[in-house]
Formats: C-alpha cells, sequence, structure tokens
C-alpha cells in the first residue's frame, strides 16, 4: 500500500517511552478533505493524528508511529488517561455529524483495513483495544459515528464485535444491584469511564449512547433497554476471552 507523506508539526514523544497498545479512529468533521489536512498540518492548530485516509483511500502519513499525536484530547480507557501517548490516531475523512454525515467509501474502508492490518503487525495492540474517539472520549465526541463499519472490521481480524449468536442473554440481574447499576458495570469492564450509581445521570447516559454507536449503531438512544442490556453482556464476553480475564457473572 503506497503511503504518501505530510508532516504535522503537532507531536512530541510519548510519555515516559510508553508502549502502543491503543488504535484510535476518527472522522475529520470538516466540510472538506482539504479544510481537515490543513487543519491537521496547522502549527497554530496544535491537532494531529499518526495518518489521514480520505474518501478515495489515498493514505497520507502525518507524525511517525513512534510520535505522540495530538489526536485524542482528553480521554481515559481502562482507567488510563494521556491516550495519546499509547496510542496510534487515524482520521477519515468524513464530514460528520455537523456537516453532512454520511457512510464511508469502499476504497477508503479497504484503505483502512491494510493499514490497520500493518499497524497490528508492527505493535501489540488488542482487539479489545481497537476503539473510536468517542469511546474514549463519550462527552464531547460522536466519531466515528454509527455508520462505522466496526463489524466489517472485526470480520477482517480488527477489533472486537459480538456475532449475532452471542446475543443470547441480557445482562446478569440481582435484586439488590439497579439494571442500571449492571449496565454501568459491564461499562467500565470493557473500558469505558463510568461511575457506577444505578441513577440516571448525563454521563452515563453519554457512555451508552458510545457504546451504541460502536456496538449497537442502529439504536443510539443513551437508554438502556432489553437490546443494549444484551449487546453489553456479548460484547463484555467477548472482552473477557480476549483479556483471560472472566466476566462475572452476579
Amino acid at each position: 500500500m503506497k503511503i504518501h507523506d505530510r508532516r504535522s508539526p503537532s507531536f512530541n514523544d510519548r510519555a515516559n517511552g510508553a508502549a502502543i497498545d491503543t488504535l484510535v479512529l476518527h472522522y475529520t468533521g470538516m466540510p472538506t478533505a482539504e479544510a481537515a489536512i490543513n487543519r491537521l498540518t496547522d502549527p497554530r492548530a496544535e491537532v494531529s493524528s499518526h495518518y489521514f485516509i480520505d474518501e478515495d483511500g489515498t493514505v497520507i502519513r502525518l507524525v511517525p508511529e513512534e510520535k505522540r499525536a495530538w489526536h485524542a484530547g482528553r480521554a481515559s480507557w481502562c482507567g488510563e488517561g494521556d491516550i495519546n501517548s499509547r496510542s496510534i490516531g487515524i482520521e477519515l475523512v468524513n464530514p460528520g455529524h455537523d456537516f453532512g454525515y454520511r457512510p464511508f467509501p469502499p476504497a477508503q474502508i479497504d484503505a483502512l483495513l491494510h493499514l490497520t492490518t500493518d499497524i497490528l503487525g508492527r505493535h501489540d495492540i488488542p482487539a479489545r483495544r481497537v476503539l473510536g474517539h468517542s469511546d474514549v472520549a463519550p462527552r464531547r465526541k460522536r466519531d466515528p459515528g454509527e455508520w462505522f463499519p466496526w463489524a466489517q472490521l472485526a470480520a477482517e481480524g480488527v477489533g472486537l464485535f459480538p456475532e449475532d449468536w452471542m446475543d443470547r442473554a441480557p445482562l446478569p440481574q440481582d435484586p439488590a444491584v439497579p439494571a442500571l447499576a449492571m449496565a454501568e458495570i459491564a461499562l467500565l469492564y470493557i473500558g469505558y469511564e463510568v461511575d457506577v450509581t444505578g441513577a440516571a445521570n448525563a454521563h452515563t447516559s453519554a457512555v451508552l449512547a458510545a457504546f451504541q454507536r460502536h456496538f449497537l449503531p442502529d439504536r443510539v438512544t443513551g437508554l438502556l433497554d432489553e437490546a443494549t442490556s444484551i449487546r453489553l453482556n456479548a460484547v463484555a464476553r467477548l472482552v473477557a476471552l480476549d483479556r483471560v480475564d472472566p466476566w462475572i457473572d452476579f
């Protein structure tokens, strides 16, 4: 795969020599590809990613993988902040929700699959840590959004996505534990930043919406319903297999 170079000045060293163990996918969220790449290479913007993929499949390298690109911002996964120091960031050209969100073209996804397969071959990134920007920053971000083909990527060995047969049962129930608290426990186990309170609040709703965008894209409501409970249980079990760490039944 041919990769073009157009260097961004917005990067620094990874903190404390952090190992790369996370891949974060974004959409550009700007009206045009030109506007997006100009911003990613503008020193005044102080934002960048390692790679940029246009809708025609053109791949541009903006920051060397060994360096810390500035793409995730305030973010957290599995209780860890400074996602930039441990991740590779890829921007996909798409206007996003504010400028006419649309499906990702096949040429763009094909290029992404080639690139991510190469990246996973070079770095020890577990499937459970192939994430969207909205996963690591659910209160701030919606990208790459509900039209991103996570299931297709997982079928090609990039990331996790449950197959239909895995959706067998909702989350375990305990009379002493509210259903929403069980959902928060599952979200926390998967990696999302969430407090286990069992009480409806804006943060848990945002995290549920982020989960749905990734794993249940036909119902991005931010609400816990039976389908979301079933899918949470399936994803938690997939994460358990990837971690070799049991998902506890209550």
